[in-house]
């Protein structure tokens, strides 16, 4: 770090100019106050690393000085000075605030070895401090693409969720629509942003060891338990715990996740001690948890309880343009990691991506964008860049326009006309049925919807 500043604050003159010079050989700058209300008013105006303070002072009690120094600011490093055996004033100092204390007379080297570790500890306290500032920024509400209709609605729910004092919430979607983005972004726009944000995966683990992670144990619970250790709701106190693909925890930790739910309170395991903790439950799942109900999979209690704030997560297929608007914004992103400089998507490329299915959802997306950028140096992403899986369908559309017989007339053709009578058509066979129409033309519901609204088609022709 810079040149660390001392302020020193006590009416011995001797003992300051001591103070002082230590610090000077040692590559410190100093300040010197002589009475407490000098030294709050130096704390003040020089924002001190380090104030050394002595308790008995002139004009003020240095108890009440360090109380001002943490009404300013709460985070301030104060080393109290006392006099030998005064160790009930020093403990007292140490409730108020006080990072440590010195007895006079004292030893300088013991001295500059507690000035060295508070010193690291205000190094530690900034690296958490700009971790924590980069990870709200990283986990921002725009950090969530999008801009098509369920989306804002997604938007608008997390928002609202963030701000609020929920104790549990439930996103579901299907694999690779971005729940624990959502799951950290609710975390790091909360209140509870400064406090830790843990999560588990309940596929990962087996159910004795789930328990373990979750809950912690007691030292010799069981055989492999050589020490005590806290779960990750006790490590969550204040924050979050993300609980991914609940659907799949086995019931007996559903039981006891449901007890934590309801009573904040749990026991290690092999501990008889209730343990006491405010924790914000954010569980995530690609399941059915309805379903799983019906089928005694999943405790029909704990679902309501996880449900009463649940954010459905649009697949990729549903989003319509946000297709469009994701590849570019992964493109500019590996841009900048790749050190590239692909201009975007042509227009068959587009249609392409528009068309598929997309069943890995954005994370999918987002491979395909990676791989052809690590493979391809292109100033546009092109058809024959894409894998098989996104071409094929082109394939399969041209074999069947292949058997049709088409006739251009002499004074030649609108395709767009073409295009929206196709679409016409196969709403009008299908009374409107938007799905069973893009079944038709080959398209994806969302696919077909953006066609719709490119001509207008959108009166009455709802599913």
């Amino acid at each position: 770090m810079e040149e660390a500043k001392i302020l020193i604050v006590d009416d011995e003159k001797l003992l300051r100019w001591s103070l002082q010079q230590n610090f000077l050989k040692n590559g410190y700058s100093v300040v010197t106050a002589e009475k407490g209300t000098e030294g709050v008013e130096k704390f003040k105006e020089e924002l001190p690393d380090i104030t050394l303070l002595d308790i008995h002072l002139p004009d003020i009690s240095g108890l009440n000085v360090l109380e001002q120094i943490k009404e300013f600011d709460r985070d301030a490093i104060v080393i109290m000075i006392t006099a030998y055996g005064d160790i009930q004033t020093a403990v007292k100092s140490i409730k108020i605030g006080a990072y440590d204390f010195v007895e006079k007379p004292f030893n300088m080297d013991k001295l500059n070895i507690l000035i060295k570790k508070a010193l690291e500890t205000i190094s530690l306290r900034k690296e958490v401090s700009q971790l924590k500032s980069r990870l709200s920024a990283q986990y921002g509400f725009d950090s969530i693409i999008g801009e098509s209709e369920p989306m804002q609605k997604v938007f608008d729910m997390i928002q609202k969720i963030a701000r609020s004092d929920a104790a549990t919430v439930l996103i579901q979607g299907e694999s690779g629509t971005g729940k624990d983005l959502v799951a950290r972004v609710i975390h790091y726009q909360s209140k509870r942003a400064n406090k830790p944000f843990m999560e588990i995966n309940c596929t990962a683990l087996p159910e004795t060891l789930i328990e373990s992670e979750l809950f912690g144990h007691e030292k010799g619970a069981f055989t492999d338990a050589k020490i005590t250790k806290k779960g990750l709701f006790e490590l969550a106190d204040g924050g979050s715990i993300f609980l991914d693909e609940i659907g799949d925890m086995k019931l007996n930790t559903q039981a006891k996740l449901l007890k934590v739910i309801e009573s904040k309170t749990f026991k290690r395991i092999g501990g008889v001690k209730d343990i006491v903790v405010d924790v914000r439950i954010i569980a995530a799942t690609n399941k059915d948890l309805q379903e799983e109900v019906k089928n005694g999979n999943f405790r029909e209690d704990l679902f309501f309880r996880l449900k009463v704030l649940p954010i459905n997560l649009p697949p990729l297929r549903e989003r319509g343009k946000d297709i469009l608007l994701l590849a570019r914004y992964f493109i500019n992103q590996y841009n900048k990691e790749f050190r590239k400089n692909v201009k975007g998507l042509t227009k068959d490329t587009e249609r392409l991506f528009l068309d598929y299915h997309w069943p890995g959802n954005v994370r999918e997306l987002k491979n395909v964008i990676e791989r052809v950028m690590i493979l391809e140096n292109d100033e546009y992403i092109r058809p024959e860049h894409l894998p098989i899986e996104i071409t094929s369908q082109e394939m399969r559309y041209k074999a069947n326009v292949e058997d049709m017989e088409i006739e251009i007339p002499p004074g030649g053709i609108d395709i767009e006309e073409v295009e929206k009578k196709l679409i016409k058509n196969a709403l009008e066979k299908t009374r409107g049925n938007q799905t069973r129409a893009a079944k038709l033309l080959n398209l994806s519901r969302d696919a077909l919807r953006y066609r719709m609204q490119k001509f207008g088609l959108f009166e009455n022709k709802e599913d």
